[in-house]
């Protein structure tokens, strides 16, 4: 990838079209009061963006942390790496539910070394629909054969900016910090992306609906895997859901919004569909209009998840570069509310998870946070709506009994359940009811 790494979000933007597309935040005050708020990690840290280099906080690996982005300005907070470590960094910007928006407002992050050189940037904004919501950027310091700049340890800067027409936007917003650390690999292997994947669309899944309502924030995203989702989304929310994608695997996802149960009119870009890759950085997103007849926000496919993907000069490729959680994040504008009613809408979330896992790359130390760039049987488990069962044999696991008496224990626990089910078949069978 290069060293520039813009979103595909940022591309949409029209220059000069801030001032005729601001929403009217009085409109959709009260639409926006009724959808739930962006969560923010638990036990985030909070520290204050500086106006300047000098007074810039320290941001760690491996932590998340709360600040505040000013209307009109800047926040650096500063990093200290060393030579051997990529590291990357999220900003998710949170407006007010009833912040005053411009399609072409939004956020830039970059990494900046010591010199001032830039390793990289990014940019989001909150396009056609104009309805506050998360918007996240992200900024890379890599340490790789195919980058000259920024490889030397020491003092770096993450830097968070408003885009847009701030000036006419008098609040500040909110900010999530998240920070993440790559090791080196063990052996360097190729430095080149693949030149050919399947990047046909495959058949749409048929399963039968599952609930799953999606969480609030990247901290809270719902863990599920390959099948149909059913979940309720009302006009002005944002539901996040986490897909563990192992290495050599390839992720389809499609978002269904239902039909209206009153109402007419149009809404620009009513629903949003993001995918973001395990430290925060958008793959792609896509983006439907609503005119209260069911319609589909489908993601164009994506390479298998590979260490090589980062060498790809495409956005979208290279951020396939890790493996671990994928984040599917979905926005109902609040907009959806002045023509269609409060709701809640049906949302269906189609997810399919292809492809033969691989070995991976071979790190030769920890991430960080720890385990960021695997994928777990507790994470499979989380995924397929079995985190109970997950939860519970790692703990007897932690307390010392062994992989084999666990299975046992399991299979005990199953067939007395098989048995039970069995013995209610039979009572019901002997005594039907009118």
């Amino acid at each position: 990838m290069a060293a520039v790494l813009c979103s595909v979000a940022a591309t949409a933007a029209v220059p000069g079209a801030a001032a005729a597309t601001r929403t009217s935040a009085a409109s959709a005050a009260s639409s926006a009061s009724a959808a739930p708020g962006y969560a923010f990690a638990e036990g985030a840290r909070t520290v204050v963006g500086a106006a300047g280099t000098a007074d810039a906080g320290r941001l760690d690996p491996g932590e998340t942390y709360r600040s505040t982005l000013p209307k009109n300005g800047k926040a650096y907070y500063r990093l200290e790496l060393d030579a051997t470590s990529s590291a990357y960094a999220s900003a998710t910007a949170v407006p007010a539910p009833d912040a005053s928006i411009a399609a072409v407002d939004g956020i830039r992050v970059s990494v900046q070394d010591s010199d001032g050189h830039a390793c990289s940037y990014d940019s989001a904004i909150f396009g056609a629909a104009r309805s506050p919501r998360p918007v996240t950027a992200w900024g890379a310091r890599e340490v790789s054969p195919a980058k000259a700049l920024c490889r030397e340890p020491g003092t770096y800067y993450l830097v968070v900016e408003r885009l847009g027409t701030t000036g006419a936007a008098p609040e500040a917003w909110d900010l999530e910090l998240a920070v993440f650390s790559e090791p080196r690999l063990e052996k360097t292997g190729a430095t080149r992306a693949p030149e050919v994947w399947n990047s046909a669309s495959p058949a749409p899944l048929g399963d039968e609906p599952r609930a799953r309502q999606g969480g609030a924030g990247f901290g809270s995203a719902t863990a599920v895997g390959q099948g149909v989702w059913r979940a309720d989304i009302v006009p002005g929310q944002t539901l996040f859901y986490k897909v563990p994608v192992d290495w050599g695997r390839q992720l389809y996802a499609t978002a269904d919004l239902g039909s209206a149960s009153g109402g007419s009119g149009y809404s620009v870009g009513a629903l949003v569909l993001s995918l973001y890759n395990p430290v925060r950085a958008q793959v792609e997103d896509v983006g439907v209009s609503y005119d209260g007849t069911q319609k589909s926000a489908a993601l164009a496919p994506v390479p298998p998840v590979r260490y090589v993907n980062r060498y790809d000069v495409t956005d979208a490729v290279g951020a396939m570069r890790f493996a671990g959680s994928y984040y599917l994040v979905v926005h109902l504008a609040v907009q959806v509310a002045d023509r269609f009613g409060a709701g809640p809408f049906g949302l269906t979330l189609r997810v399919r998870v292809a492809g033969a896992g691989e070995t991976g790359p071979g790190y030769a130390g920890r991430s960080a946070p720890q385990g960021v760039f695997e994928v777990t049987a507790q994470d499979r488990a989380a995924a397929d709506g079995d985190a109970g069962r997950s939860t519970a044999m790692t703990a007897l696991a932690a307390g010392g009994i062994g992989t084999g008496s666990v299975l046992l224990l399991g299979l005990g626990v199953w067939t007395a359940a098989a048995r039970r089910r069995d013995a209610q078949t039979r009572v019901s069978a002997q005594n039907p009811t009118a």
